[in-house]
């Protein structure tokens, strides 16, 4: 499919992003920081896209984070430098990636284990690097990151130690808060875990250490992180997207840029039509995708190929006839797309590879 193509002539199952509500959406963003203390760090495990996180460090974020190291060899090499790794690595051979990597750009890496840690510093040193670093704390998702008061400042102490090594700051994950949509509930939840984050902070500074950088955030608290005492960045990612579990959260006036066009190829009975989108297309652990602009449609089943929609049966549609489905999960349902379609005003702009698509490693 050649840039000037109308949007309906695409084959489908295709992953569509609308430009002008995706840099709305990064313009809002920047917007909304430019007037803070805290800075944005932009989350690219959502698009794993490099000319995307190009465009948002140009509209003002300070950096991106990767949640994998495959996802951020991928940016180094498209030229961007500063990068947080948000998952710990522990492989050696992972270990020795990153410090090679870290010697062409600024990346950095949570850790929350002493073993790992001395094994990083060995390996910077032998290169005759210091690795950057950021202890990771649990405050709430009971995953990785160390417990969080004095557990978290002992460990501090002894990494500080590590001559190979570099301490950065702390950071937490809060969580989204997708199950809470009223913004002041999720903000007196989100404060309650932020001031646990904020205690550990003044427990280190307390021991004389540093703390330049403290990462907190997620889209669905941008607002609330953004603006609580110590956050130095917030890292968002679904912001450029949107989907539809975040667009059901009050606070967050960002429009979803993303769709999945799937095409009619079955109406067996009136009230209800198969498109050629099923899970290998979109994802749904947070739950169905929606579909666009039919009232009434409900997406209710999916197979590996086909999706099973109920419609009123006066709907017009017929075989052959495209839907547009908004996922509930941007980031899985972008990580099954080996590019985008750029859309505007109704045409491609452009085609755009999904670069980091798969880099688990």
């Amino acid at each position: 499919m050649v840039v000037g193509a109308a949007r309906l002539e695409i084959e489908t199952p295709a992953l569509l992003v609308d430009l002008d509500v995706m840099e709305s959406n990064i313009a809002k963003m920047s917007d909304y920081f430019k007037s803070r203390r805290s800075k944005l760090r932009a989350h690219a495990k959502t698009h794993k896209s490099p000319l995307i996180a190009h465009k948002q460090i140009a509209a003002g974020a300070g950096g991106i984070c990767c949640q994998k190291l495959g996802e951020a060899e991928v940016m180094v090499n498209s030229g961007i430098r500063d990068i947080l790794i948000t998952s710990e690595i522990v492989e050696p051979a992972k270990i020795e990636r990153l410090v090679r990597l870290s010697r062409y750009s600024d990346a950095k890496v949570v850790i929350d284990n002493i073993e790992v840690a001395r094994k990083m510093s060995e390996t910077a040193q032998k290169q005759g690097m210091k690795q950057g670093v950021l202890v990771e704390l649990d405050i709430r998702n009971k995953r990785c990151g160390t417990v969080p008061g004095k557990p978290t400042v002992e460990f501090v102490k002894e990494i500080t130690k590590l001559k190979g090594l570099n301490f950065r700051g702390l950071m937490e994950y809060e969580g989204p808060f997708l199950d809470v949509p009223d913004f002041q509930q999720r903000r007196a939840g989100a404060h309650k875990l932020l001031g646990l984050l904020r205690g550990t902070v003044e427990l280190v500074r307390n021991e004389g250490i540093p703390v330049d950088t403290v990462s907190a955030g997620s889209t669905g608290t941008y607002n609330i992180a953004g603006e609580y005492p110590e956050i130095t960045e917030v890292e968002a990612g679904s912001y450029v997207f949107m989907d539809s579990t975040y667009q059901k959260l009050e606070g967050l006036n960002f429009g979803c840029a993303l769709t999945v066009l799937a095409t009619v190829i079955s109406r067996p009975v009136p009230e209800r039509i198969i498109v050629d989108a099923g899970w290998k297309a979109t994802t749904q652990e947070l739950g169905m995708p929606l579909v666009k602009n039919i009232e009434g449609a409900r997406f209710y089943h999916f197979s590996e190929e086909h999706g099973s929609i109920s419609v009123d049966p006066s709907t017009k549609l017929s075989v052959g006839d495209k839907v547009a489905l908004i996922p509930s999960h941007c980031c899985t349902t972008v990580n099954l797309h080996d590019f985008y379609y750029g859309i505007r005003n109704g045409h491609i702009e452009a085609v755009w590879p999904i670069s980091a698509r798969g880099k688990f490693l």
